[in-house]
């Protein structure tokens, strides 16, 4: 239940502020709008407001607002009226189109400037260059023989910087052989791997992962112990001890091997060293000093002003743009699996997902979900409104309009396209589910 009203919540409201926009800019040219829906199918509730019929469908799949001369039904020809829309000029008509689209774009800048407002916290490595830590047994890294120390410079051909652009590089690409190219002992080499399919959306990855120092999210809830007597603070990150640098593991092993010996712990906090000395006390058979140790990065609080937060969302929604188009680019050279795709019913399951974590990730995901929306609807598709653009660019280009005719097979094509990937990323979203998948033997 959680998950469908989830889902309705988001989808109402992106479709909303999609149509509002188109409805908003219509009005301020004369155009008369003759409903605005929300869904498809059935209307049921309406109420009538001026030449205007606002209304709720049964099908919560979409939207639209029926402008007077569109063309939308045999009953609304065109009668060459100054309020109908093609009366309006080209500039016109294109502001019109394209408004739904931006105000889902507007909208997610919007949310996700809300979104980090709040603060969020990250792991550090994210940020950091993505230099191996540590390559797990069996991993598709360990097979292609990348080591720990190997900085990785490119995938598939895109340069990385970061551990976040080495992640996004390598999620397109499950099973499917890439190209890796790192530096090691100065020199560099290109490597061939396999990325692993990782979760029900097949993210490719390659089975790396960072070195980082432990960090202290908690202290035990005791009156006293080792560390609060040593003065560690949460948050505090131990980069060594008895002068060799640790991961999680190694450190917790040296403490619970040392009960009742003095151990010095060198500490990074609000960027400054210094070395604490500590003595794990004696717990059943283990030494421990009463500290609960990020699983497994380092974190930090993004904490930002209104402005700050406004500039950040621009820079991360125009880099979520650009990884867009890279995977759309992807599915038409077939690079990208069309299994990474999801339809309605996946939508369903994430949004749930996410408000199940917590009110910050769901506004999030709905953020990205509107700028999706707002930039899958500028495709030149025909029915979708890039479509229409593109049409009525074309007949710009010519210099003249188009028949009816060829406007009405236009559209059908681009229904049956639509309609196709609807199946497809249907399918996609059924097989997901175990008890399903088992049912399609020809999988």
């Amino acid at each position: 239940m959680t998950s469908l009203l989830s889902f309705a919540f988001v989808l109402g409201v992106l479709v909303f502020f999609h149509e509002l926009g188109h409805f908003v800019v219509a009005r301020l040219h004369g155009v008369r709008c003759l409903t605005f829906a929300l869904g498809f199918g059935p209307k049921l509730v309406q109420t009538k407001r001026g030449d205007t019929v606002y209304c709720i469908c049964a099908i919560p799949l979409g939207g639209y607002v029926k402008m007077a001369g569109a063309g939308e039904g045999p009953d609304d020809k065109p009668e060459g009226k100054d309020d109908e829309f093609p009366s309006k000029t080209k500039w016109q008509r294109f502001q019109i189109l394209i408004a739904g689209p931006v105000m889902n774009i507007i909208l997610a800048v919007l949310i996700l400037a809300g979104v980090l407002y709040q603060g969020v916290t990250v792991p550090v490595y994210l940020e950091q260059p993505p230099i191996v830590g540590i390559v797990p047994d069996g991993s598709p890294a360990a097979t292609a023989g990348i080591q720990a120390g190997d900085s990785i410079l490119s995938v598939a051909g895109r340069n990385v910087d970061t551990w976040e652009e080495m992640e996004f590089a390598v999620a397109p690409h499950a099973d499917r052989e890439i190209d890796v190219v790192l530096r090691r002992d100065g020199g560099e080499r290109t490597v061939q791997v396999i990325p692993a399919s990782r979760g029900t959306f097949k993210v490719g990855v390659l089975g790396v992962e960072p070195d980082v120092p432990p960090q202290v999210v908690d202290m035990m809830s005791t009156t006293s112990s080792a560390a609060q007597e040593a003065g560690i603070l949460v948050g505090d990150v131990i980069e060594a001890i008895e002068g060799r640098e640790v991961t999680t593991e190694s450190l917790m092993a040296m403490i619970q091997a040392s009960p009742d010996i003095p151990l010095t712990l060198r500490i990074r906090r609000d960027g400054v060293r210094q070395d604490i000395v500590v003595t794990p006390q004696l717990v059943g058979d283990v030494g421990m000093i009463g500290v609960a140790l990020n699983t497994p990065y380092e974190m930090h609080i993004i904490e930002l002003g209104p402005f700050e937060a406004f500039t950040m969302s621009l820079e991360q929604n125009y880099e979520t743009s650009g990884l867009l188009f890279q995977t759309l680019w992807g599915l038409l050279t077939r690079d990208v699996p069309v299994a990474q795709l999801a339809g309605p019913v996946g939508i369903l399951q994430l949004s749930g997902q996410a408000v199940g974590v917590s009110w910050v990730v769901f506004f999030g995901f709905m953020a990205m979900l509107s700028l999706n929306l707002g930039i899958l609807n500028l495709l030149p598709i025909p029915i979708l409104d890039g479509g229409h653009i593109f049409i009525m660019a074309m007949e710009g280009v010519s210099r003249r309009d188009f028949s009816v005719r060829l406007k009405e097979r236009i559209a059908l094509a681009g229904f049956v396209l639509l309609m196709t990937l609807i199946v497809t990323v249907t399918y996609n979203d059924l097989a997901r589910y175990p008890w399903i998948e088992r049912l399609m033997i020809w999988r």
